[in-house]
Order: structure tokens, then C-alpha cells, then sequence
């Protein structure tokens, strides 16, 4: 990266680049009381004395780079900053071990209050686009990702959920622990830790899948979870085969304000076990796909993950029995054309990212171009696209480049309308 993310100019250090985090954490749930330890091997991707580290509402205790004892650290606010024991060049490794402990909170930010979250009786992270901090210390930019082992230790009664594949639960002295390692890269924000007094089960259907909820709502998670093999199948079969090395569906016995994916997960709120919210399970699995596999290079471009989600929806609505693509499709353009045409997709600003309007018109896009191209090569595009650049990160020039190149047409005028131009174009007819 050549510099921070115009959306997030205050997060990350682009002076190096982590490879791997190993978290170490124990939390009691009733005192909100965290202690954790993070090491952190990274890379200089310049010439550096000196990095930063966010970490936002903890306080560092101890840091050591590459062992050093006498490594000199400094924090504000918003940032740890480290001074190297000595000058790196571009290219050269190192590792910095930081002990650190508070009491989590969510940080407050111009798309509300992101983090770490305490419930009634829990905990949850919904970390994008900033709120890894209030939990590890991190390089917190889209763009870097990491490997990850993450070991959360808990109290009695509690089962602590991370990020990744489970490789370890041990219980001692009344507390768990849980461990989860993954081996494809992570972003920061992608990051979880979910606590709850959960039950695990297998998903019928699809061993695959980890059920993580409340015993108490074992009927409503069995009939609300119950398309998701299906969901599943049809979304390998038009993205290319599941891309990541889990998958966990937790619900809180709280109701949330929306679900949420992070890396081989998703968290849903009790109010979401209804067939009315149906929609968004399949569009938190299809973030497997876009967002947690074909990854964002920088916050701008986020339509290629919103987007793709809710056509994802759409696709599932029409193998499900519902509305067909082209009604979703017909439906929202009607309802975007009654809203303000001030939002430019490709670039809709940070206070825009989140504006249900990049969803819903990322995914008109997508079936524009499918009108263009036609089904058969809009299907290429889409399967390629996911296949192709698996665990890479892409920007929207490259999308465009893309489709351009697999459909064999010039898509210039197209793409300029749908993410350059803040008018809604009209919806091309299907291409015979």
C-alpha cells in the first residue's frame, strides 16, 4: 500500500505489513476485564525506525520487539508507537510481543459505535471498518492481511467462538479455552471473538457448518439455519467450492441491529430466526466468498463486496421459490429512482459505504452486466472472478478489466454509468 486509506486516514501504518498474528486473550465476562498478549511478525515494506500500532481503549503493558528489553514505546489515544531497537530496511523481518489489558469497550466512529460489544450475558465483535483495536493491537488497514492464531480463555459456563479453524479446547480451574488457527490470510477487521453461554452442534445437513446459540433457542435456530446446505450448494456452484477453512453461524440471545460476517463466520441476533430475515443469511455465507476471500484493497471499492452479497440474495431468492432476479432487480431500481441521486458508487465517500444504496445498486450493477453480456458469460465472470483471485486482494479498476476481458466487449460506458455517475441509469434489457 502506498499510503493510509483515504476512508480511514487515521488507521494503520503503511510502513510495514504484518504476516501473522498470535493472540492470546483472557477475558471474564462479568468484570468486562480483558488480558491479553499479542505477537505480531511482520515485515518493513520501507525503510523504518519506528511503527505504529492502533490499539484504542487498552493500555500496553509491556512491548519487546524481536526480544529486546529495552524496546522504547509511547501510547495516545488511537496508537501504540514503537521505536525499533534499530533501523530496518525494506524487506527485513521482525516481531513485536505486546502484553496488554483494560476493559473493552467499542470505540464510537462516523458509522456508530464498532468493536468490542458487550450483551446482556456476552460478548461480540463486529469490527468493520476500524474497530479491531479495542480488542488487539493491530495494523489495522483492509488491505494488510495475516495469518492468525487466536487462544481465548473464559469463565465457567461460557464458550468462547474465535476466528478460524478450532485446534485446541481445554478446561481447567473452572475456564475454557478455546484455540483457532487460520492459515489464509485475514484482514484485521475480519477478526472476531464471540462469547456466550452457547452450546456447538453440527448443522443437519452440512457437518461443515458449526451452530453456535443459546440451548434455549435450539427449535428457531434448527428451522431458521435448515436452507443453509442448500445455500451453500448453490452458491459452489456458481462461485467455485467454499473458500474458507471454517464455517460458524453464531446467534445471540440478544437482538441485533443487523448480522455480521467476519472470516468464516457470521453472527446473527435472535430476532433474526424468522423467515422474513432469510435474505440475510445467504448474504453473511456469500461474504465467504466476496469480502473474506476476494478481499478489498482499499475501503473505496466497497460495492465489490456489498454488492455481490445482495445479488447473492437475489440468486438465492430465485432457487428458493421466491421472487426471480430480474423482480429483485426490477423492485430496487424502482425504489433507488424515488432516492437521492447523490451517491457515486465506485467511490461513495466514507460517510456513503455503509448507505444501503451501494448494496442494492452494486448488485443492479452486476445484473446490468449480466444483461449486457449475457447469461453464460455474466456466469464466467462471476465464477472466475471469485476463483481466480481467491484470497487476493482486488480493486474495482480490476473488476472492470476483468469482465471486459472474459466477455470479449468493451464495458467502458457501461461500468461509467453504473459506478462513475451519481444518476441511476435505467436497466438494460436481457441480452437474447
Amino acid at each position: 500500500m502506498s499510503g493510509h486509506d483515504s476512508y480511514a486516514p487515521e488507521s494503520g501504518d503503511p510502513s510495514f505489513d504484518v504476516e501473522a498474528y498470535d493472540l492470546t486473550i483472557d477475558y471474564r465476562v462479568r468484570t468486562n476485564r480483558l488480558e491479553g498478549r499479542a505477537v505480531i511478525n511482520a515485515v518493513a515494506a520501507t525503510a523504518i525506525s519506528a511503527v505504529s500500532i492502533d490499539l484504542v481503549g487498552l493500555r500496553a503493558t509491556k512491548v519487546r520487539v524481536d526480544g529486546d528489553r529495552r524496546t522504547r514505546f509511547s501510547q495516545g489515544p488511537r496508537k501504540l508507537r514503537v521505536t525499533l531497537p534499530h533501523r530496518l530496511a525494506a524487506g527485513e523481518r521482525f516481531s513485536i510481543d505486546v502484553a496488554y489489558a483494560g476493559a473493552p469497550a467499542p470505540r464510537r466512529s462516523r458509522w456508530g459505535t464498532i468493536g468490542w460489544e458487550e450483551l446482556e450475558d456476552g460478548v461480540l465483535v463486529a469490527s468493520q471498518p476500524t474497530g479491531a483495536p479495542t480488542w488487539f493491537p493491530c495494523n489495522d488497514r483492509p488491505d494488510d492481511r495475516a495469518t492468525m492464531r487466536i487462544a481465548v480463555t473464559t469463565d465457567a459456563g461460557y464458550l468462547p467462538v474465535p476466528t478460524g479453524r478450532p485446534v485446541g479446547r481445554t478446561t481447567a480451574g473452572g475456564r475454557t479455552t478455546v484455540t483457532a488457527e487460520t492459515t489464509v490470510p485475514v484482514a484485521t477487521y475480519l477478526a472476531a471473538v464471540h462469547i456466550g453461554a452457547y452450546e456447538e452442534k453440527p448443522l443437519r445437513g452440512d457437518d461443515r457448518v458449526r451452530i453456535f446459540a443459546p440451548a434455549t433457542l435450539r427449535r428457531e435456530v434448527a428451522d431458521a439455519f435448515a436452507p443453509v446446505p442448500a445455500m451453500l450448494a448453490l452458491f459452489e456452484r456458481t462461485f467455485g467450492p467454499y473458500p474458507q477453512e471454517d464455517c460458524a453461524l453464531v446467534v445471540t440471545p440478544d437482538d441485533l441491529e443487523i448480522p455480521l460476517e467476519s472470516q468464516g463466520m457470521a453472527v446473527f441476533g435472535a430476532n433474526h430466526l424468522v423467515p422474513e430475515e432469510q435474505r440475510l443469511i445467504a448474504h453473511e455465507l456469500s461474504h465467504q466468498w466476496f469480502g473474506n476471500s476476494v478481499g478489498l484493497a482499499r475501503w473505496s471499492d466497497i460495492w465489490l463486496n456489498e454488492g455481490f452479497a445482495c445479488y447473492a440474495e437475489w440468486l438465492w431468492s430465485e432457487a428458493s421459490g421466491g421472487p426471480s432476479v430480474a423482480q429483485k432487480a426490477a423492485k430496487h431500481h424502482a425504489r433507488l429512482r424515488d432516492l437521492p441521486q447523490d451517491l457515486v458508487l465506485g467511490d461513495p465517500g466514507p460517510d456513503l459505504m455503509f448507505d444501503d444504496r451501494v448494496y442494492k445498486r452494486g448488485a443492479l450493477t452486476l445484473y446490468a452486466l449480466r444483461c449486457t453480456v449475457g447469461d453464460d458469460t455474466f456466469a464466467q465472470i462471476l465464477s472466475g472472478w471469485a476463483q481466480s483471485h481467491r484470497h487476493e486482494l482486488v480493486t474495482g479498476a480490476e473488476f472492470r478489466a476483468f469482465a471486459a476481458e472474459v466477455s470479449g466487449r468493451d464495458l467502458g460506458d457501461l461500468f461509467a454509468q453504473w459506478l462513475d455517475a451519481p444518476a441511476l441509469p435505467g436497466l438494460p434489457e436481457p441480452r437474447r
